[in-house]
């Protein structure tokens, strides 16, 4: 006789909104649920009907992150991934479809390389282009194949802010879809939907959950793209059978069936179901209970930060800071623009020295974590060309701003004082 866990037992009538404003959420650790009965199951496998089907598409605990999420910034539709890398890649693939992306040099390292190796093989080009700060000069690259643009907020390591509103009325006037990774500023600072981004990705691993202990990404949207434009045949075709249980020949497209949440339910189904990269429900738990501190944690490395920014501004040993609010900011417009609340915790700057000094340096701090995560609540300290945009020729990480002397630090919630009395004998020891 085998055992049953009534506790890993989930009914299909769970419902994850009753859990959206519970401060303990209950972690659904299961692979499978039951359904009522073979009508039921049908149902569900048509999606004619919502509910659980299997924890690698659908899973209460993950969902309650997805509509945690999608409050943070308003969205229709929210899915959580196994990473934010899987968040841009789902992106994109969903997206392009053979076509091209319009893209930025100035990418976490990860995100660049991947658009040079892995998305050419898939018949996907990504187009990089510095104009992409100068929205008025980017429409020489859109033609008609190009399906979206593909920007961060708030750039990795330097803090280059993506002029949303520009970029969205670009793309919208040739019914193209903006994409925002907005891992850096955080729903806290900044809202992309407000300006215009149809689609938004989180590396949630990053500021979102801000514990340094859930790798995790998040993809939302608006809900208010036309993907029935004729420029996505992949939301209006019926490729993906979607069948009506009342009438069995008649097969659906995702537009037809899921409408403003085409995409998310596009990315779970036809991506997520297959590829695989799914959030498991401890991991969507961990993402829930740092969520809950993220405004305060935001604040309070933001405003550290610009202290920091002060202090190496004044420094002899630092030949630059990037930082949004670094004095002289020549996107000072922007940044008034869309970081009102401050341009967040995450900096970077030229050491001014030899290579040998600054590994020196790096290896002299002590409350300075060597890590290459950011938003963390501790403060962390990288050698970027060294790090996280290893994977780049040199010519290539000069075209995104990135020298051997750059030094990216992720500010946390210590006292900013005693952060800067750190930096301070690290100088010391580096230079003796």
């Amino acid at each position: 006789m085998g055992l049953r866990f009534d506790t890993m037992k989930v009914h299909a009538g769970y419902n994850s909104a009753e859990h959206n404003n519970s401060a303990v959420v209950p972690i659904y650790q299961t692979v499978s649920y039951d359904f009522n009965n073979t009508d039921h199951a049908s149902r569900l496998f048509s999606f004619a009907e919502a509910g659980w089907l299997y924890t690698r598409v659908t899973n209460p605990t993950v969902h309650t992150l997805e509509l945690r999420a999608a409050a943070l910034d308003g969205a229709s539709a929210a899915i959580a991934l196994a990473s934010g890398m899987a968040a841009i890649s789902y992106s994109l693939l969903n997206i392009a479809q053979g076509g091209k992306v319009i893209s930025s040099p100035y990418l976490y390292g990860g995100s660049a390389d991947s658009f040079r190796r892995m998305y050419a093989p898939l018949g996907i080009e990504i187009i990089q282009t510095p104009d992409i700060l100068y929205p008025k000069d980017l429409e020489k690259h859109i033609s008609k194949d190009v399906k979206a643009i593909f920007v961060e907020t708030l750039s990795n390591p330097n803090g280059l802010v993506a002029d949303l509103e520009a970029l969205s009325e670009l793309a919208h006037k040739h019914g193209i879809a903006l994409i925002a990774d907005n891992t850096f500023a955080t729903p806290y600072l900044l809202n992309p939907f407000k300006h215009g981004a149809d689609i938004v990705v989180y590396s949630a691993t990053k500021a979102f959950n801000g514990h340094g202990n859930v790798i995790a990404g998040l993809i939302l949207e608006s809900g208010k793209f036309p993907y029935d434009n004729g420029n996505y045949p992949q939301f209006t075709q019926p490729e993906y059978v979607l069948r009506d249980p009342a009438n069995p020949s008649h097969e659906r497209s995702f537009y037809e069936v899921f409408g403003p949440e085409a995409f998310t339910s596009r990315t779970r189904l036809a991506y997520l179901n297959y590829f695989g990269a799914a959030l498991g429900p401890f991991d969507a738990y961990l993402a829930l209970v740092g969520i809950e501190t993220l405004s305060e944690r935001i604040s309070k490395q933001t405003s550290n930060a610009l202290k920091i920014v002060r202090y190496l501004e004044e420094s002899p040993h630092v030949s630059w800071v990037n930082h949004p609010n670094a004095s002289g900011n020549a996107q000072r417009d922007l940044v008034e623009k869309y970081l009102p609340k401050g341009g967040g915790g995450i900096l970077a700057f030229g050491f001014n020295g030899s290579i040998e000094q600054s590994e020196k340096f790096i290896n002299s701090v002590e409350l300075f974590s060597y890590h290459v995560n950011v938003g963390d609540a501790r403060s962390l300290i990288s050698n970027t060309a060294k790090t996280t945009h290893s994977e780049l020729t040199q010519e290539l990480q000069e075209e995104a701003g990135i020298t051997a002397q750059t030094i990216r630090l992720s500010i946390g919630i210590e006292d900013a004082d005693d952060l800067i009395e750190d930096l301070e004998k690290a100088f010391e020891k580096a230079y003796e």
